[in-house]
């Protein structure tokens, strides 16, 4: 396996990566709250770890890789109360459309994305572990986790408790102990769904809802926990002195791996602020290799500042640079097979292209830098560039040495995609995930939203089947 180094941010600096139990690598992404369409914004993260995954296996590592979906918080009830709709439908429409943009934006890579509501057995059962230890207690139906109980609160963020007093962080709490407290189970409020509980029916709190899931799949410790920057203080702090002080074990993560925020004017993308362009749009204007490489070509764990009418105008004309001598090659090996006949490739230039493959990897793997990868791979396409009149003249071995960087470039970054995986192909990772949806809306007796499903893949040209054992779907006929 290759060596690779990675910036914790725990330690604020660049480390030799060493996973736990080699060669697997356990890797958690914090997913998306559905409350409302992605942006351009959430897509920088999940590109970037998408990288991650494909470079760690590419590498020799066993990735699974988990991204959980947090489809039931006050976001996502504050929205449904504005459309009078549950919020755990809501959630299963955001959450659909996201699979859908994710799939064209290639990101393919992660394993498993848990919802948090199927979890509340196990974080029922660590909010049980917390209050027997001493770490959380019961107060007017809800149960707080006692931030002073845990001195080791702050040491990912450098942030001290009283950013969480009253005047900075949140509101004065009668229930808590101490206003930097956090509610980890939350009193059932009328109209919202809730579960039964020691503590009398109520709903998870965000913080605990990831720490239940990583530690039920990735268990107690595990090698990287991923995610945007915004997000250290204070869930990311908040992750740490629960699952730690629940099971007795630290760390909980190897490595801290923080994305820098995509910004506008100098201020976070978000649905807040109003300034957020949805990535479908963006998807459908400029298509996913722009916006990877847009993603790609700067350094991860800095600002990326987007300007409308200009940032991805100009990454459009810098791909189509990039990927020029790569579209060439794939044409006409397309056009005359693999096989074809014509002139072998001359030994320097099979040499710089042998090398160059290894440099991509050597590159890559410091820290994961993915600009630097580009770099090169735009000193590739210009030394083709004198060549693209003659690529015709090669034969397929001395086109595929040729297009072996470029090979490299789709399965670790994943650009150079020309043709996507077919219709079969999409459909399988999108349908099970509907199919999924429909069936949480038939389980809690919604069949309206329930047949909505169904009647949305048949518009789409897929006709599901209920069995015993469950839903099977296939292509409707269209004579």
């Amino acid at each position: 396996m290759r060596r690779v180094t990675v910036y914790d941010s725990m330690d604020r600096e660049v480390r030799a990566f060493a996973p736990r139990t080699p060669p697997r690598v356990g890797l958690f992404v914090c997913g998306l709250t559905p409350y409302d369409e992605a942006h351009i914004g959430h897509a920088r993260t999940f590109v970037f770890f998408d990288v991650v995954a494909r470079a760690l296996t590419r590498w020799g590592y066993r990735v699974f890789s988990v991204q959980n979906v947090t489809n039931l918080d006050d976001k996502l009830i504050d929205r449904a109360a504005e459309s009078d709709e549950d919020p755990l439908v809501l959630a299963d429409r955001h959450f659909l459309t996201w699979r859908i943009a994710a799939e064209r934006l290639g990101i393919r890579s992660v394993n498993y994305y848990p919802y948090a509501t199927d979890y509340t057995p196990e974080i029922l059962t660590q909010i049980e572990a917390l209050v027997h230890r001493g770490f959380a207690y019961p107060s007017a139906g809800s149960v707080y986790f006692e931030v002073a109980k845990f001195p080791g609160y702050g040491k990912l963020s450098g942030q001290r408790t009283e950013a969480l007093r009253p005047g900075a962080r949140v509101e004065v709490d009668p229930a808590k102990r101490s206003p930097e407290d956090f509610v980890i189970w939350k009193a059932a409020t009328p109209g919202e769904p809730s579960w039964e509980s020691p503590w009398g029916p109520g709903r998870p709190g965000w913080h605990v809802e990831d720490t239940a899931i990583t530690l039920r799949l990735l268990g107690a410790r595990y090698d990287i926990h991923g995610a945007g920057l915004d997000l250290i203080f204070p869930h990311h702090e908040s992750e740490i002195a629960l699952a730690e002080a629940a099971t007795g074990e630290s760390p909980l993560v190897n490595y801290w791996m923080h994305a820098g925020l995509l910004t506008m004017k100098g201020e976070k993308m978000s649905k807040s602020l109003g300034n957020v362009y949805a990535l479908s749009t963006a998807l459908d204007e400029f298509g996913p290799m722009v916006l990877r490489f847009f993603y790609l070509n700067a350094q991860y764990r800095s600002p990326l500042e987007f300007v409308r009418g200009k940032s991805l105008e100009e990454s459009r004309e810098a791909y189509a640079t990039l990927a020029l001598p790569a579209h060439r090659i794939a044409e006409i090996v397309e056009r005359d097979g693999p096989e074809r006949a014509g002139e072998p490739l001359p030994d320097d230039l099979a040499s710089e292209a042998e090398s160059l493959v290894d440099r991509l990897d050597e590159t890559l793997a410091e820290d994961f830098n993915t600009r630097e990868a580009i770099a090169l791979l735009f000193g590739w396409s210009r030394r083709l560039g004198a060549l693209l009149e003659r690529l015709a003249d090669y034969d397929g071995d001395a086109l595929a040495e040729l297009g072996a960087p470029y090979d490299w470039g789709r399965e670790v970054l994943g650009l150079f995609e020309r043709v996507g995986e077919g219709r079969a192909g999409a459909w399988a990772k999108l349908v099970p995930v509907a199919i999924a949806a429909r069936a949480r809306a038939r389980a809690r007796g919604d069949f309206a939203e329930a047949d909505r499903i169904r009647d949305e893949l048949l518009g789409a040209g897929i006709r599901l089947e209920d069995h015993a054992a469950g839903s099977r779907w296939s292509f409707a006929r269209t004579d």
